[in-house]
């Protein structure tokens, strides 16, 4: 019942994302349903070998791996069988033994050959004795001979006609002994026995399938490293192929297989279709597409959502060849697989990214407009949601948080997205674009990993400017900015209008963030210009001085900062009295049971008064009528609203100020 009611609230959640977002459900909300929903008990075997982030004592160089899975085909579909895997190492340090992550419930280890000795599996840890002490930049291999026990562990799958792996973040310990974390990237040598009915794909190209009898035996490997949780083997019974090919940019005379796995009756027939133009895409505005192939598979109903980015081989739900979900899935080529995340602190590198192509693909077809309109659907969800921590948790590199939070929706997916947004508003595209194939085809970064502290550094190396503020206020920082700007423009009286502007925002967690404020004036003539200021301190002063008069001034016209809310309102920096209006602050204030506004009008007027929330939404408008002019003060019942910041605007012909009142209990 349980499953049902929560199927039931996932299907009114849909429909409300199709209704909001033009038809399309988001790829990046299937993504983080997927892995956000995986079990948190598959998590609770955690253990780090080491701390500190990618520093390790040893570098993993490849896995050799050979499998039998012929017997997990069949009902009742066991989950156990044989394997040895050799693992190639070179030592960064001295060395006597190593330490591999192997859950002990999925695992039992059989013996250790080649430079291992001895072993002990205990705590989800192998330690393997070495049969010399080995020095750092010595390498060395190790065989492992084990069985993956009938057990379902959330990483190797056996249901139906589908046998498959899934293993986001730390899940590829339960199918095989590895060093599981993102940063430790290697060389994959798959050889698997299926029955001959079966297809499997993996990382990497297809070297060879042989036949002996009923059985099919597949040699996959990857000439690219590929992180642990990448590596994936996919294959079901009667899978239906189909393959196109990609000519690449440098060579159009060469090509690489797009290989397509579906289920019968499933039609990717739509996204066979895109997925080239696709690539061409991404591969120009980013790096030509790095790998010797690339694919999407379809699973069954224990893959009930989203995505899995694979290594050239994406696991997707069954049914789900959908565009959006194939457009975030397949950006994670680029950034996520080619370039992977260091730590899970870092996991902005990757979904952040891959959500905010949703939106760039969506540009392709309907330009910076239809881009746009998708972040701020994007910063929308996220507003609405926020459930107040960083996009980036420096513990995280070490201490894997649970699911639930490492890919939350709100924070990861679409925070993430607009996060990175306001970087290409910060450099301007002639800036951001070049940047970010720099940071793509950097050879210490590509095909390896990267931190947000090494994106952070591209930025300030292709620009020659240190923006270490903006990583440091809106990526390790939770929340968002709450602006209450205001601002007056003054006749000078010597064919001189100056527009004065206080930059404000009243949040309190943090206080402030920084960022470059973008300003659009239209004069009377009807022409306009716009300009930028760097605000680097709350209740910041601004005045420009014209030589034609304003009529409009905007904060942010174009919406480009979208992890916002506030207002900007006009009235302020003016004299306190300017031609006999005023605006007095309430009192008392703070007030309790209840304040009292007063102000002044030189002449009649018709006047309003709006009371507004730190989002700046109307909560009442205690006056809109015309009142003569003198001093007058208007009662506000203060039970009437929650203890908090509200802001108080009053409206006389041209005059408008607004003042901040606390209300409390």
């Amino acid at each position: 019942m349980k499953k049902i009611i929560l199927f039931c609230l996932v299907s009114l959640f849909i429909t409300s994302l199709v209704q909001s977002q033009n038809t399309r459900v988001p790829g990046a909300y299937s993504c983080s349903k997927k892995k956000s929903s995986m079990s948190q008990e598959s998590l609770s075997f955690l253990k780090e070998i080491n701390t500190g982030g990618p520093a390790h004592a040893y570098d993993v160089l490849s896995y050799t791996m050979n499998l039998n899975i012929y017997s997990c085909y069949f009902s009742p579909h066991p989950k156990n069988f044989a394997a040895k895997t050799i693992i190639r190492v070179k030592a960064d340090s001295t060395l006597s033994y190593i330490k591999l992550d192997a859950d002990n419930t999925s695992l039992t280890i059989d013996s250790v050959r080649m430079a291992g000795t001895t072993f002990t599996h205990t705590g989800n840890v192998l330690t393997v004795q070495l049969n010399r002490t080995y020095s750092a930049g010595e390498q060395f291999q190790v065989k492992v001979c084990y069985h993956h026990n009938n057990v379902t562990d959330g990483a190797f799958y056996a249901s139906g006609n589908h046998v498959f792996t899934d293993c986001e973040p730390e899940g590829a310990r339960h199918w095989f002994p590895c060093w599981d974390k993102p940063s430790d990237k290697a060389l994959l040598d798959l050889t698997v026995k299926v029955p001959l009915a079966a297809r499997l794909g993996s990382n990497g190209a297809l070297l060879d399938s042989t036949i002996n009898g009923d059985t099919l035996t597949y040699h996959w490997a990857s000439a690219q490293p590929v992180a642990t949780y990448l590596m994936v083997m996919t294959s079901r019974l009667n899978y239906n192929l189909d393959i196109v090919y990609w000519h690449k940019l440098s060579n159009p005379a060469d090509s690489i297989p797009l290989r397509f796995y579906s289920n019968p009756s499933e039609s990717p027939d739509y996204i066979e279709s895109i997925l080239p133009e696709m690539t061409t895409y991404y591969s120009e505005n980013f790096i030509e597409h790095p790998f010797q192939k690339n694919g999407f598979a379809s699973l069954n109903s224990d893959f009930a959502w989203g995505g899995m980015e694979n290594q050239t081989l994406t696991s997707i739900c069954p049914n789900c060849w959908d565009e959006s979900l194939v457009s975030h899935e397949f950006a994670h080529q680029w950034f996520g697989d080619m370039i992977t995340c260091g730590t899970w602190a870092d996991i902005w590198l990757n979904e952040g990214f891959a959500t905010w192509m949703e939106a760039f693909w969506i540009e392709k077809s309907t330009g910076y407009t239809g881009y746009l309109s998708d972040i701020h659907n994007d910063a929308a969800t996220y507003l609405s949601n926020n459930p107040g921590w960083a996009i980036s948790v420096p513990d995280w590199a070490n201490n894997t948080p649970p699911t639930g939070i490492l890919f939350d929706y709100y924070i990861t997916y679409m925070k993430g997205a607009c996060a990175l947004h306001q970087v290409r508003y910060i450099l301007g595209d002639s800036v951001f674009f070049p940047m970010m194939k720099a940071y793509c085809a950097d050879t210490n970064l590509r095909l390896k990993s990267a931190t947000i502290a090494d994106f952070n550094a591209k930025v300030n190396e292709i620009t020659g400017t240190s923006y270490n503020w903006y990583f440091t206020d809106w990526i390790y920082q939770p929340n968002h900015p709450v602006y209450q700007n205001i601002y007056n423009i003054e006749d000078l009286g010597t064919g001189e209008w100056k527009i004065n502007f206080q930059a404000s925002q009243v949040q309190t967690n943090p206080a402030f963030f920084r960022m470059i404020l973008n300003f659009r004036v239209i004069f009377s003539d009807l022409t306009d210009t716009t300009f930028r200021v760097m605000n680097n301190f709350n209740n910041q002063l601004f005045s420009w001085t014209f030589t034609k008069r304003p009529v409009q001034f905007n904060f942010d016209p174009y919406g480009e900062i979208v992890l916002k809310e506030g207002t900007t309102v006009l009235g302020v920096s003016s004299p306190e009295n300017p031609g006999g209006f005023q605006l007095y602050q309430n009192i008392p204030n703070p007030a309790a049971n209840s304040t009292k506004i007063v102000y002044e009008l030189k002449r009649d007027s018709h006047v309003s008064l709006e009371i507004r929330d730190l989002s700046g939404k109307i909560v009442a408008v205690p006056l809109d009528e015309s009142v003569s002019h003198g001093k007058h003060w208007v009662d506000v019942d203060c039970s009437l609203y929650a203890p908090g910041v509200y802001y108080y605007t009053l409206q006389a012909g041209d005059y408008r100020q607004t003042r901040k009142m606390v209300i409390t209990k």
